[in-house]
Order: structure tokens, then C-alpha cells, then sequence
């Protein structure tokens, strides 16, 4: 059995830009993905790889 290169992280709706106070009546799918690619390119610069090793550690994965 091949095994799953990449796994998701999470998701961005447009519930979750309702919740916090925004108009998203005339948010277009394609302002909705350049959202989600800021959001995933300011993760990955500000805590992805400390919350990798963290998350690693509780969960016990050994390292090399």
C-alpha cells in the first residue's frame, strides 16, 4: 500500500471571515485562494516549523 504524501492542516471559509467581522458577499473564489496562500505563506514563516517540532515531541516521534 503507497503511502499519502501530504496531509492537510486546516481550511479557510467564508464563515470563518463572517465570524470575525467581515462582508464576504462579493468575495470571489479566486480573492478566497489568494487569502488562504497569504495565510499558508505567513504560517510558514511565523511558527510552522516550531509547531512542527513541538507537535513532533508530544506526540513521541523519534528523531534520527
Amino acid at each position: 500500500m503507497k503511502k499519502k504524501e501530504y496531509f492537510p492542516i486546516t481550511s479557510i471559509c467564508r464563515e470563518d471571515l463572517k465570524g470575525i467581522g467581515y462582508n464576504t458577499s462579493n468575495l470571489d473564489d479566486g480573492m478566497m485562494e489568494r487569502l488562504a496562500n497569504k495565510m499558508a505563506d505567513t504560517y510558514l514563516d511565523n511558527g510552522f516549523w516550531q509547531d512542527l517540532r513541538i507537535s513532533a515531541d508530544e506526540l513521541e516521534i523519534p528523531k534520527k
